[in-house]
């Protein structure tokens, strides 16, 4: 039976990142965009250093979270942190992930905010024109200020069109949005996603990452 994958988005402290040797994480995340968990370049390289330097058989996968950059953002960025995913949360146009997945030696994930209220033929329209342009998305509450991040959970009844059209271009789904270790168990034997992501679910504050609450939630996600 496949795990699902799992990523842990947010980390601003290497402390945290070093107690997280044993875990079985699949995806780390950092956030460049404006946001209480953002991080500079530098803070981002040195925590990669420490990635680099764990002898294990898998190194987790390096994200870089961004909010509508532009390509010489990325190019600056992309030579100080050497990222394995871009992840982008904005508005980018199919365009855009296609120059930036030609440009640098980096997957594009493409983030979908969630409005329940917006009719669901419009909203997987708009996804269409990603075919072929991405490498994997990301669905998440809808939050107006930060795009994502809102650390509260949408109507999970959304999701089969999302997988549905992850699978016919043949890339991960990853869902994220309030999840934590007391409902991510429901979200997987419902939906059985490609992946979660969690970020406000394992902290003990805003920004703050509590590796108790990491180490519980990747138990229940990895059935360890």
């Amino acid at each position: 039976m496949m795990t699902t994958a799992l990523k842990i988005c947010g980390l601003q402290s290497v402390e945290v990142l070093k107690s997280m040797i044993n875990l079985p994480v699949d995806y780390i995340g950092f956030v460049f965009a404006k946001s209480r968990r953002q991080v500079s370049p530098q803070q981002a390289a040195g925590m990669l250093q420490v990635l680099q330097e764990w002898e294990i058989d898998k190194i987790p996968s390096a994200v870089g979270v961004f909010v509508n950059p532009d390509l010489e953002e990325l190019e600056v960025l992309l030579q100080e942190a050497k990222l394995d995913v871009v992840q982008l949360h904005g508005q980018e146009s199919p365009q855009f992930c296609r120059e930036v997945k030609e440009r640098f030696p980096v997957s594009v994930f493409k983030a979908v905010s969630i409005e329940s209220e917006r009719p669901e033929m419009e909203r997987l329209s708009a996804l269409q024109s990603y075919a072929g342009c991405i490498d994997g998305l990301l669905i998440d509450t809808y939050d107006p200020v930060y795009g994502g991040g809102s650390g509260r959970t949408f109507a999970w009844d959304l999701i089969p069109p999302y997988q549905q059209w992850a699978k016919q271009q043949g890339i991960p789904l990853f869902v994220a949005g309030g999840l934590d270790s007391d409902n991510v168990t429901q979200l997987m034997d419902q939906y059985a996603p490609y992946g979660v992501d969690v970020s406000s679910g394992v902290e003990s504050a805003p920004g703050v990452k509590d590796i108790n609450k990491v180490t519980e939630f990747v138990e229940r996600v990895k059935g360890i």
